[in-house]
């Protein structure tokens, strides 16, 4: 499991480039919500995928969504969305 760092740095790799401001968002709601890397690494990849590029809001709204319906992993974060048909994945 990668960390928030590490999930950005690979990310740079594959393209994304990502501003000062979002990194921010990013560590925001990392500390707002006190979710776990994996938590918040697949907020980031939801938020990527839906919105086609960083959208803090979205990514806070996200984050806050999974906390508060115990989401604790991929897997089931990735199951939540689709179940209840929040993004088009």
């Amino acid at each position: 499991m990668r960390t928030v760092e590490e999930y950005l740095h690979y990310l740079k790799g594959k393209g994304f480039q990502f501003q000062e401001d979002a990194v921010g968002f990013i560590y925001f709601g990392k500390h707002y919500t006190n979710a776990s890397d994996e938590i918040i690494n697949t907020a980031i990849e939801l938020t990527l995928k839906a919105q086609k590029s960083f959208d803090g809001s979205f990514y806070v709204s996200l984050l806050e969504t999974f906390i508060q319906n115990q989401i604790n992993n991929r897997k089931d974060a990735i199951s939540f969305v689709k179940n209840h048909e929040l993004l088009a994945i």
